[in-house]
């Protein structure tokens, strides 16, 4: 039986991050990909110009038409541009019943632009952070959410990750990639204690949408069957192999930060 996974996010007309960058990822990991679109953005490699945010109650009924009518072994939520989306997402999401909730708070893009309107954090932290197998926060915005400062050791990442999950997921990825080093390490807390994932720092600028493909890889693994632990290292392993691979593709001018291979180990 191949997994139906459905991504709520935004769209990144450049194909890069946001939806597109899911149902890649979604389709990579052998997962039939769905999307609820939550904003338009008018964006590229170099960044985000213009974003267009539909009514909340658009994006319920986005959510409402494909629980109606489709089997949803995982979900990915990404970006939630007011705190009247993140609501209305956490209603249908419990409403529906949806399980293998993997949550990639997307608060700012690559390029630095904001994402967020200032009501998502609390919205985020109130309604949907407690409905999440898994919360996938990069450091700046686990600082946003915790209010903890950027960790520059692996200690202070581990005390990041611990501070994430007591705003409720079941367990928290606090992603390590703007700290300096060799190593990319990536800390998975949950009630167990705490688990570092490190991967070799891949040099390139094509990093445009890594946290939503890793979010995403995370959750075609687990509607695939994995536990969370197999899912993030599977995922971790994905992504460093499609960062490594990106210098194959030839998306945007060079002057900001393109896209990862999605499909490096399909395409020949």
């Amino acid at each position: 039986m191949i997994p139906n996974v459905l991504s709520i996010a935004g769209s990144d007309p450049s194909g890069g991050a946001g939806v597109q960058a899911d149902l890649k990822t979604f389709s990579a990991m052998g997962c039939y990909g769905m999307a609820a679109l939550t904003a338009l953005t008018a964006q590229n490699t170099r960044g985000v110009s213009g974003v267009h945010v539909p009514p909340a109650s658009f994006v319920a009924a986005q959510i409402d038409a494909i629980f109606a009518d489709v089997r949803v072994d995982a979900v990915k939520i990404g970006m939630l541009a007011t705190g009247e989306i993140v609501e209305a997402v956490a209603d249908r999401l419990r409403v529906h019943g949806a399980q293998r909730i993997v949550l990639d708070p997307v608060l700012v893009a690559t390029s630095g632009d904001s994402l967020g309107a200032p009501d998502v954090v609390e919205a985020m932290k109130r309604r949907l952070i407690p409905l999440a197998r898994v919360v996938t926060p990069n450091l700046p915005e686990a600082a946003r959410l915790t209010g903890l400062p950027e960790p520059a050791s692996l200690a202070a990442l581990e005390a990041l990750a611990r501070a994430t999950l007591a705003l409720g997921a079941q367990a928290a990825l606090v992603k390590g990639g703007h700290m300096a080093g060799a190593q990319a390490p990536d800390a998975l807390a949950d009630v167990s204690g705490v688990r570092v994932f490190s991967a070799p720092r891949v040099d390139t600028r094509n990093t445009h949408g890594t946290g939503c493909t890793l979010s995403s890889a995370i959750a075609a693994r687990l509607a695939l069957g994995d536990d969370l632990v197999r899912a993030v290292d599977a995922a971790k392993r994905y992504l460093t192999g499609a960062l490594a691979a990106s210098g194959r593709l030839q998306v945007g001018s060079g002057e900001g930060h393109g896209p990862v291979h999605h499909f490096y180990d399909l395409w020949t």
